[in-house]
């Protein structure tokens, strides 16, 4: 135990520790540092707001570089995408020149190929559907992009993870890197995009690609360094190469690792197409939501929003089942057709519906007579709700908001009043509240295994209280740094001192602290309720088949179709936000901890099960720390997908960095959009560290590192 290697007794239940160990000496430094920045802040004004005059220009700076690299680089630029256009542009062509019969015969004959005649009906059904609502042709547009970006994505990122894997320093490069191009929101770096790319369709290919290929360097990563090492000794001594042993063993071992990549890239390619349409310019089916979205027409865009959930689960399905499909090996004596049956079929399907189409006009265009547009029934649902459950509806927002939300804003000082809580806080209220934080935080220090639950209390009771907006900066630099440095090392507590120290010096320290408090809501809600759904959905294939279709319908719906229910049951406002930010960030902490624990070593599981572990002991203390690297990294996913959904939250209320990225697009300040950014980034990256840092030290406490 870390008391006897502190060479002290293990203190046992009930009785005070004999003595603190240096790290719980520094955790009651720093709150005792707190109480006395909370005591001085009225008399030392510096203490609550940092001075302005000592704020870093940095936005002239970044406008004045930016500015230079433009002009010098603008060439290359265009020339870059000129040339990338052309394949989109050639894709487009041809699926606008193709029958829709044809298409949708030639994908249910991949699908089938991959995986059998249910996904061969659903593809089917899907793209039917974009042909009966009427969205056929934007649909083309749409998919025409996503075929060329998704497989860049996947290259690019199975490159650079490779690179990762074998080489610790370039890893060290990659993942910053990552971090950063996921946690920048989109609209932070589409004005260097637009001045360096232009306008058109390319600009959004490239928007998509750099959101896209982190999720698979990540997976590829991760699944290459969890192959087993008895597997990778195997392969040595059948006398395989270095490429054979790569390419036939560590790969295919890792091949459902990397297919979760797969997945991810392409969900994220995907959710990319309403941003691709803002600044491609492209009659896509990601224009026709957003132009129905600015309008506030929740069913037009519901429609519309559907083709890119269907498009996304239908090559979803199709790349999985094609990667995990075995190979059937045919001799040469098997005649070529019965050895390339669905080339055989996807080519007679093609010929024939093409020959049928000349002759019926209807296979050629489809009639808009015929068409099937149910928008007005989804809108008068929507209304009926809001007209129906508006009292159920303002109770949850109220509750929530002045009992959770406001109080960790602003803290219960200046929350409690007759209005919210129905009764006004007084001296008496004030001294109850603190010796109740005193009596929990000493309860658990008489533990003594407890106290730095002791700590925790003390501090989570302090920050209640007063907000986390009104904690003075020196004491959350001083908390956020010791953090670090006691999870994960002293240079993670270098780090997450420059990182925070740069939120402060860049004059963005107001706006950051409302975005870690809402972002850290969502976060903590999302990722509980995700791993709960997602451990249940590991135990039961009932559920995981219910369950995937709608997490896939929400991680590619795009957001502002989220948005608009949203803001018709609750309004403009911070709960509104808080919901958007969870409905698109609880979806990766599913997937995430559903593969993580149906992949697991059987002889472990096993070797539990004879030992008499009951289900919840082998979920606990099994299944749950052997899932862990992958639990954490469906959390680095959340807090991502978390900060990323804060630039869409300041459409309906907010005011923190994601609006100052929202205004700095607006503006076309570089800048100002930059900083904001970068801002956000800082604050995913430093929340990924710390849980990556305690990942590490759990498993080595387990035994499993």
């Amino acid at each position: 135990p870390p008391e006897a290697k502190a060479g002290r007794r293990p203190p046992t239940a009930g009785t005070m520790p004999e003595k603190l160990d240096r790290s719980e000496a520094v955790w009651i430094a720093v709150v005792l540092f707190l109480i006395a920045c909370l005591a001085v802040e009225g008399a030392l004004p510096w203490v609550k707001e940092y001075p302005e005059s000592l704020v870093v220009p940095l936005t002239e700076i970044l406008n004045a570089g930016m500015g230079w690299f433009v002009e010098a680089t603008r060439g290359f630029f265009r020339g870059i995408s000129w040339f990338l256009g052309w394949p989109v542009l050639g894709v487009q062509s041809l699926l606008h020149w193709l029958p829709w019969p044809v298409t949708i015969a030639l994908a249910a004959t991949v699908a089938h190929a991959a995986a059998g005649w249910r996904l061969a009906v659903f593809a089917c059904l899907g793209l039917a559907y974009m042909v009966v609502v009427g969205y056929w042709y934007e649909s083309m547009n749409s998919l025409s992009l996503v075929a060329i970006s998704v497989p860049l994505a996947i290259l690019i990122g199975f490159a650079f993870g490779v690179l990762g894997y074998f080489s610790r320093r370039a890893e060290r490069i990659i993942m910053p890197a990552l971090d950063l191009l996921q946690t920048v929101p989109t609209f932070a770096y589409l004005i260097p995009i637009l001045m360096l790319f232009g306008f058109g369709t390319v600009v959004g290919l490239i928007a998509s690609l750099l959101y896209s290929f982190p999720p698979m360097v990540r997976n590829t990563i991760l699944g290459l360094r969890r192959v087993p090492a008895e597997v990778i000794e195997s392969g040595l001594m059948s006398g395989a190469t270095t490429a054979q042993l790569f390419w036939r063993v560590q790969v295919p071992s890792a091949q459902r690792q990397i297919l979760l990549g797969v997945n991810q890239a392409t969900m994220a390619s995907l959710s990319m197409v309403i941003i691709a349409s803002i600044i491609g310019g492209s009659d896509d089916i990601g224009w026709e939501v957003l132009s129905t979205m600015r309008k506030a027409q929740f069913g037009e865009s519901l429609l519309a929003g559907i083709v890119i959930a269907l498009l996304a689960m239908i090559m979803d399905r199709v790349t999985s089942g094609l990667a995990l499909k075995e190979s059937d090996y045919a001799p040469e004596t098997v005649p070529f057709l019965a050895r390339h049956k669905h080339w055989a079929v996807a080519g007679m399907l093609f010929a024939g519906l093409l020959l049928l189409a000349q002759v019926l006009p209807f296979l050629k265009g489809y009639p808009k007579e015929w068409v099937v547009y149910p928008a007005a029934p989804l809108n008068d649902a929507v209304e009926y709700a809001v007209v129906n459950y508006r009292s159920a509806i303002e109770t949850l927002k109220t509750v929530s908001f002045f009992f959770l939300m406001l109080p960790a804003r602003i803290g219960l000082q200046q929350t409690v009043s007759p209005f919210t809580w129905g009764f006004e806080l007084t001296l008496a209220h004030s001294v109850g509240y603190a010796l109740l934080v005193a009596a929990l935080a000493a309860a658990a220090f008489w533990r003594g295994s407890n106290s730095r639950l002791a700590i925790a209390t003390a501090i989570f009771g302090i920050v209640y209280y007063f907000g986390l907006t009104n904690v003075p900066w020196p004491a959350v630099i001083l908390l956020f740094t010791v953090m670090s440095w006691q999870v994960g090392g002293w240079k993670l507590g270098v780090g997450t001192f420059l990182g925070v120290g740069y939120l402060l010096v860049t004059g963005i320290w107001t706006e950051a602290m409302l975005s870690l408090y809402l972002c850290g809501l969502a976060v903590i809600v999302s990722f509980t309720v995700g791993s709960v759904i997602g451990i249940w959905a590991a135990h039961s294939d009932r559920v995981s088949a219910f369950v995937r279709p709608i997490s896939d319908t929400l991680q590619t719906m795009p957001l502002f179709v989220i948005l608009i229910p949203i803001v018709m049951l609750f309004k403009i406002g911070e709960f509104t936000a808080l919901l958007a930010i969870i409905a698109y960030a609880f979806v990766p902490a599913i997937r995430y901890a559903e593969h993580g624990l149906r992949n697991l070593p059987h002889e472990v599981l096993e070797a539990a099960t004879a030992m008499g572990c009951t289900r919840r002991q082998l979920l606990l203390h099994v299944k749950l720390p052997l899932a862990l690297p992958v639990l954490m990294l469906g959390l680095n996913q959340t807090i991502m997908y978390g900060m990323a959904m804060l630039v869409i939250a300041a459409l309906v209320g907010t005011s923190g960095l994601g609006q100052r990225v929202y205004i700095g697009l607006s503006d076309g300040n570089f800048g100002v959009g930059m900083i904001a950014g970068i801002g956000m980034a800082v604050i995913a990256i430093i929340a990924d560290r710390l849980t990556q840092a305690w990942s590490r030290n759990r498993q080595e406490a387990l035994g499993l590192a």
